[in-house]
């Protein structure tokens, strides 16, 4: 009999890291029709209110996506994007491409100077490293294709986090603390909560995203890619030497995209497309390793490491040399995951 992983990548534009370990209480729990996880308990207490509700997955995820953008801004936000991917009990798939875009006015050496050379972090820190973010539409699409409560509902949790009040973990106090700096240099009006010493169990308001959100729970996608919002983004833009305009927010659009289907031994795997690379590497990864006594060496052999070492190193050549953005180039997606060339490329 064949099963299947059902393999979820829900990636915003900064790596996720859990809260301390001595500071939430971890615990182990048993669930008999469905379970949230996220990156923060006050998260997936939401996803779970909303389950309780009567409604679904997707309306858990979209409801946690925007409590977290409160929460745990690192992991998830509203001015970053990601892919979703989604299984329904029907056993049909789905995947949502709602990841950044560059803006209309972006040339291949805007982050060069005159002599061709890197211009130090211009492509990862300030206005001009910034793409127009595609996470509030990922949601608003997500909703319309599967959504069941009503919107409001699912954005409302998020405003009343930001207007009570989030307290501060020892891990988020040190991370605003670290942050001062960069958070003054790049922002062209000093955000109102920068105090020096935030410690473990002070409240941080979010009362301007509040009212941002406000926004997106009463006007949907034209509450954040039009109107006030749309005008506030592109003013501190162009403050900034940015260039995503109002015009760059207006024309945003995620994509839905066929899933990534491989098998490995008797587990259908089903991931994301690109322009994410980690479906097609994840199942480059599978198969390469698919033919050795892994089982029989064991965990940490030095045989086991030295083939995921070699795997991952063919794996992420292919990356750099293949994958991109398939609207702007042809990526041979087929080649890349199949055995044949994966077995070539390991021998």
């Amino acid at each position: 009999m064949k099963r299947t992983i059902i393999l979820l990548l829900a990636c915003w534009i900064v790596a996720c890291h859990s809260p301390d370990s001595h500071e939430e209480k971890v615990a182990s729990f048993t669930a008999d029709s469905a379970m949230v996880v996220s990156a923060h308990p006050l998260a997936s207490k939401i996803g779970v209110d909303i389950l309780k509700k009567g409604g679904n997955a997707v309306d858990a995820v979209i409801a946690v996506q925007f409590a977290l953008t409160v929460t745990f801004p690192e992991a998830g936000n509203i001015g970053g994007g990601g892919f979703m991917l989604v299984r329904t009990k029907e056993g049909l798939f789905s995947s949502l491409d709602y990841r950044e875009k560059a803006p209309a006015r972006a040339t291949t050496n805007m982050f060069l100077d005159e002599k061709g050379n890197v211009i130090k972090e211009s492509s990862t820190f300030g206005h001009l490293a910034s793409g127009i973010p595609g996470s509030v539409e990922g949601m608003v699409e997500a909703y319309k294709k599967f959504g069941t409560l009503p919107w409001k509902d699912l954005v409302q949790p998020a405003i009343d986090l930001a207007l009570r009040g989030v307290a501060l973990t020892n891990r988020a106090a040190e991370d605003l603390n670290e942050l001062q700096g960069d958070l003054k240099k790049y922002n062209s009006v000093v955000p109102e909560f920068l105090i020096h010493g935030w410690k473990a169990g002070d409240t941080l308001h979010w009362t301007d995203l509040a009212h941002t959100l406000e926004r997106i729970r009463d006007k949907g996608r034209a509450g954040f890619y039009e109107g006030e919002t749309a005008k506030l983004f592109a003013a501190e833009m162009h403050r900034g030497k940015g260039i995503v305009t109002e015009e760059d927010l207006k024309n945003y659009k995620s994509k839905w995209r066929a899933p990534l289907v491989a098998q490995y031994k008797n587990y259908k795997v089903i991931s994301v497309p690109p322009p994410s690379s980690g479906g097609v590497a994840l199942i480059q990864l599978l198969k390469s390793v698919e033919p050795y006594p892994v089982k029989d060496w064991g965990v940490n052999a030095v045989k086991t490491i030295h083939l995921m070492t070699e795997a991952e190193q063919r794996v992420y050549a292919d990356r750099a040399t293949w994958l991109g953005d398939p609207d702007f180039s042809k990526i041979p997606v087929d080649q890349l995951i199949d055995d044949r060339y994966i077995d070539k490329r390991m021998s």
